[in-house]
């Protein structure tokens, strides 16, 4: 694989604060790597330094001659007067681009709802973070480097982006390399193929496979390293448990990652206890909880009015954990102020149980504004000095630890706290005032993996009814024990099969398109809303596919035993420098083959269901 882009001992100091020490990184032909680390600890600033925006301190970046490199950062401002089309094909004639594919194919993916001549002053936030990923992909540069590309994408839209870079970056003999910072686990999982740490002392460590394998690999390292790391690799530990047990959807991993899995989680209880939770829902809760029966809601002036709810009804009851997803405008958030009271049906009713206690977190969580003259500690503390999480008392200092405020967060003003550390705050906020039921908006928005882990596992013990709202497949799938869909038609269904049964509905044209960024927007096409759906494989495709990945798997276990024989051959002599040499180079055929299989068996593990 020919060498793109490399980084030579970087280092990289914002004032007594060192973000990067003697970095060295490299990106080959197909690599695809996702970036994850805590907020704060340099990511977005590698990336810079990797696209040239930023320079470093000390070391340097170096890419290989005629190689393109192209960067989606947080931030993209439009020139004045610009249009769509010119932020996205510049002074490219029409002809020289529309005959092409894959082209079309970006124009379905990212920007089906919007006018190609409309001016860019007039676009949302989320509007202009699609045309900028969108440009970027027309271009088609040899090293993408991402910043949070699925920020402002709906679960449709992730779906579709994971799919296009898999295709683009991930090809055989394609000439390009992928490097994406994101807080989306299953998005990670889906497209990367490394995943580069960001530590936050300087350093950044390397693993194999995507999210999953990452979490495995830094479990096994906090295991060897000491009991020091033992409260993060319980947390590990539980989220490899979830991993291993989820829906057949997501776990279709190489079996190989999974029996070395094993070991770490063959004690480790299950992430919550069903029975246990829904038995003190009820007793919280009694036997009414949300009700609603024959609701209407429209939104919009006349002429302009459109119905986002139409004589739906949905119960909602002790102990229910329940994920919601759509497309944006299709009335999520309309949805959870129904639950929440702050908006009356236009017809039909809300029915309330009289014991209920709802707490909700909305997006912008500006319900903060009032005690940011406050440290998180003291806010906490308000609403309860202890909590018992889990059946263990919980100080306030302990809690907002545990959700990843550091002893100086911790008691830094509100006032001063990022975006992601102000939704940290709010959320644990509302779990110490005690609700039994808890509506959440977007909740990961701006929260890194690590603290994601956190705030999964402190829902993992919350007995009540949940609703979340997210494009986080990850998160739905992690907390929620069933999906419901907005489908943009009025309507409100249940998913038995989860996120991909809605994006095979999607796929299949059911529901009424909308991808506007605003409730209020008008109906548009929605991504990939005209490609037709996969056709079923025949039964004799699926016996094939079945028998070539038992082929892999065996093939993975000997690879396996060799790596182990030459791993404990090279700890035996380490001084043998000519054996150590031979050694390393089988290592390196064996990885290569490896990766190579994997892609075998993951063909192969779609045909075979």
């Amino acid at each position: 694989m020919a060498h793109l882009l490399g980084a030579d001992g970087i280092t990289l100091a914002i004032g007594t604060r060192t973000l990067l020490s003697d970095v060295s990184l490299g990106l080959d032909d197909g690599d695809r790597v996702g970036v994850v680390g805590p907020n704060g600890a340099g990511k977005s600033t590698l990336l810079r330094i990797l696209g040239g925006a930023a320079e470093p301190d000390g070391g340097r970046v170096t890419r290989v001659g005629g190689s393109t490199v192209g960067m989606l950062r947080q931030r993209d401002d439009a020139e004045e007067g610009a249009t769509v089309l010119d932020l996205v094909h510049g002074s490219a004639a029409t002809h020289e681009w529309a005959s092409d594919a894959r082209v079309r194919a970006v124009h379905d993916g990212l920007l089906a709802d919007l006018d190609l001549e409309q001016p860019a002053s007039t676009l949302s936030g989320g509007q202009r973070r699609r045309v900028a990923l969108a440009g970027l992909l027309v271009a088609d540069p040899d090293v993408l480097l991402l910043d949070e590309p699925t920020n402002h994408l709906d679960v449709e839209g992730v779906a579709w982006l994971a799919e296009h870079l898999q295709q683009r970056y991930g090809r055989p003999g394609a000439r390009g390399a992928l490097v994406v910072v994101t807080h989306d686990r299953w998005f990670l999982d889906a497209v990367c193929t490394r995943t580069w740490e960001v530590v936050g002392d300087g350093d950044v460590e390397g693993y194999d496979g995507g999210y999953a394998a990452y979490v495995l690999a830094r479990a096994e390292r906090a295991r060897q390293a000491a009991a020091a790391a033992e409260k993060r690799d319980n947390l590990l530990r539980k989220e490899l448990a979830w991993l291993r047990r989820g829906a057949p959807a997501r776990t279709s991993k190489p079996k190989f990652r999974i029996d070395a899995a094993q070991a770490l989680i063959a004690d480790e209880p299950p992430p919550r206890d069903p029975m246990e939770l829904t038995r003190m829902a009820t007793r919280r809760l009694g036997k009414d909880v949300l009700d609603l029966e024959d609701v209407t809601v429209a939104v919009g002036e006349d002429g302009a009015r459109r119905t986002l709810l139409e004589h739906v009804t949905w119960r909602l009851g002790p102990g229910d954990r329940f994920g919601l997803v759509g497309v944006n405008g299709a009335g999520k958030t309309t949805l959870l102020s129904l639950l929440a009271g702050r908006r009356l049906p236009d017809g039909g009713r809300v029915k309330r149980g009289k014991t209920i206690h709802v707490a909700e977190l909305s997006q912008d969580v500006g319900e903060l504004d009032d005690v940011g003259h406050l440290t998180p500690v003291q806010v906490v503390e308000r609403e309860k000095s202890t909590t018992v999480v889990g059946g263990k008392e919980l100080t306030a200092g302990q809690l907002t630890e545990r959700l990843g405020f550091t002893r100086e967060r911790a008691h830094t003003p509100v006032r001063d706290l990022s975006g992601g550390e102000r939704r940290r705050l709010q959320l644990l906020r509302l779990l110490v005032g005690e609700p039994n039921v808890l509506l959440l908006d977007e909740p990961t928005n701006d929260l890194d993996t690590d603290t994601l882990a956190a705030l999964e596992d402190l829902l993992d013990g919350w007995p009540g009814t949940l609703v979340v709202v997210s494009h986080d497949r990850y998160l739905l799938e992690r907390v929620c024990d069933r999906q419901w869909a907005l489908l943009g038609d009025g309507t409100v269904r249940d998913l038995p099969g989860g996120v991909e049964q809605y994006l095979e509905l999607r796929r299949q044209g059911v529901g009424r398109p909308v991808r506007a960024d605003d409730g209020g927007a008008a109906p548009a096409e929605a991504a990939g809303g005209g490609s037709a759906a996969a056709p079923a494989a025949s039964a004799a495709e699926v016996r094939a596919a079945r028998k070539e990945l038992a082929r892999v798997e065996r093939r993975l276990t000997r690879i396996a035993e060799a790596e182990q024989r030459l791993h404990e051959a090279i700890a035996a002599d380490p001084t043998d420098v000519a054996g150590v040499t031979r050694a390393d180079a089988e290592l390196k055929e064996l990885a290569a083959e490896k990766e190579e299989l994997e892609m075998v068996w993951l063909e192969a593990a779609e045909v075979a269901g």
